[in-house]
């Protein structure tokens, strides 16, 4: 479905939208100006380095090296993990003295590669002595292929500090980084530096070993297991198979947080399998990455607690997690069960509507296409009540309307009992009423037609 002028049955007056939208985007830049002044305040100036050239093979050259042969392609982010807040148990001393090896899965392959660490939660600086990049060689261990084993490097130097809510790029390296893939991103850090910014519903085994481990290729170090990821936030490579990024905005929906863990099955890597075998069989349809910004809890309109917010909202995120991430061509937005699920009693669906709509102005002013998805079904949940079953109807016939999003996709429709459309289909319930479960995710990319990434918006000034 693609967005339409008319708003719909029942769709409040323009002027009241228009109104409603103002009010809720004068509410975030407001709330950003007291986050970033606070940040500021802090010393948690960012300090990005990064590489617009490739260095030698082991990633100590020189930016933009003369010397180094010419590498074609186009960079997109084939990876990505939205902070979510600082990691319990870290405070003191974060990870000082090991390292961590994050297991990343890859959506498109390249022939080189850069890497994003982030301490946007650390309230110290955060030193990074060692870091590398290398293919996997066994998903179920933390063992790498040796020859493509690859040293990080930042600005030319092997090591680099990360002020406290900063984040740095890595220089780029050449490494063939295979698509639907594993990936090991490896740091060491000497001294405290906690808490440890991280994601926590990875869905994939990562490891630790005490001492500095980054270059073993054999991961035997690697005795302690985590299901969390550390430090990196996202993996940029230099492609030859996609020309843009997709960035899907969601909740645990997005995050995979019932999904079969190491087996890849969240929604958003089965819809990059998808593009990937379309564009193959001649399909006229863009190549793009596909990368998970999902966060569990997460709402449009409210933040979480803390300062910086941990788990901040779709609203306070997006230039961040979408807008900020490399080659942007699409988002696709899931999200807003959580504003209605953790609100008091039953939710205003149009604050909810206004702020979904928000975030497709700011993706307008960047140029970049917005596809919408319709909320799934949750009676049966502890959080289910008639009121916000009602609201949840409201808030979807505002976006099959069209009047919100660029295109539409129906993951109601596609997931529903068909006997109780207020519920999910046995076979996609993960057993919460809530959350799918990994054929429900399957569902959901086999609903989202690649087509309807088709196309642009102009940037509006």
């Amino acid at each position: 479905m693609t967005r339409g002028r008319d708003e719909g049955a029942g769709a409040p007056p323009a002027r009241q939208r228009a109104l409603l939208a103002a009010v809720v985007a004068a509410i975030v830049a407001v709330s950003a100006t007291i986050y970033v002044g606070v940040a500021a305040d802090e010393g948690t100036e960012r300090h990005d380095t990064v590489a617009r050239g490739m260095g030698d093979v082991n990633g100590g050259g020189a930016l933009n090296n003369p010397a180094a042969p010419v590498s074609t392609g186009t960079w997109v982010t084939s990876w990505t993990a939205a902070p979510v807040g600082g990691e319990p148990g870290t405070e003191p001393t974060g990870l000082a003295g090991r390292s961590v090896r994050n297991v990343v899965h890859t959506s498109a392959g390249g022939s080189g590669a850069r890497v994003t660490l982030s301490n946007l939660y650390g309230q110290s600086p955060l030193t990074v002595s060692h870091a590398s990049l290398a293919v996997s060689a066994d998903p179920d261990t933390a063992q790498a292929l040796a020859d493509t084993m690859r040293r990080l490097t930042f600005a030319g130097r092997p090591s680099v500090v990360v002020p406290a809510g900063g984040e740095v790029t890595s220089d780029a390296v050449r490494i063939a980084v295979p698509h639907d893939g594993d990936v090991l991103i490896t740091t060491y850090s000497p001294a405290e530096s906690g808490p440890v910014t991280y994601h926590r519903h990875a869905r994939q085994i990562s490891y630790v070993a005490p001492g500095e481990h980054t270059r073993d290729t054999t991961g035997a170090a690697y005795t302690g297991r985590s299901k969390v990821w550390r430090y990196a936030t996202a993996l940029d490579v230099l492609s030859n198979e996609a020309d843009g990024t997709v960035v899907v905005l969601g909740d645990s929906l997005t995050d995979g947080v019932t999904s079969t863990t190491g087996a890849n099955t969240r929604w958003p890597d089965v819809l990059s399998d998808r593009l990937r075998s379309a564009v193959a069989a001649g399909r006229d349809v863009p190549r793009y990455s596909v990368v998970n910004a999902g966060i569990s809890g997460n709402r449009v309109l409210a933040d979480g607690l803390g300062r910086p917010a941990e788990n901040p909202s779709g609203l306070h995120r997006f230039e961040r997690d979408v807008l900020g991430r490399t080659n942007v061509r699409a988002v696709v937005v899931v999200l807003g069960i959580n504003d209605i699920l953790r609100t008091p009693g039953a939710a205003d669906p149009e604050p909810i509507v206004a702020g979904l709509e928000t975030l497709v102005r700011r993706a307008h002013g960047r140029g970049v296409r917005v596809i919408g998805a319709t909320l799934m079904p949750f009676r049966g949940h502890r959080g289910y009540t008639e009121a916000r079953e009602a609201v949840r109807q409201r808030i979807n016939a505002e976006i099959r309307a069209g009047g919100v999003f660029d295109a539409v996709v129906d993951f109601d429709g596609a997931v529903r009992d068909p006997y109780d459309p207020g519920r999910l289909r046995g076979v996609y319930d993960s057993g919460d009423h809530l959350h799918l479960s990994d054929r429900g995710y399957v569902r959901m990319a086999k609903e989202f037609d690649p087509g309807v990434l088709e196309g642009g918006v102009p940037a509006e000034l």
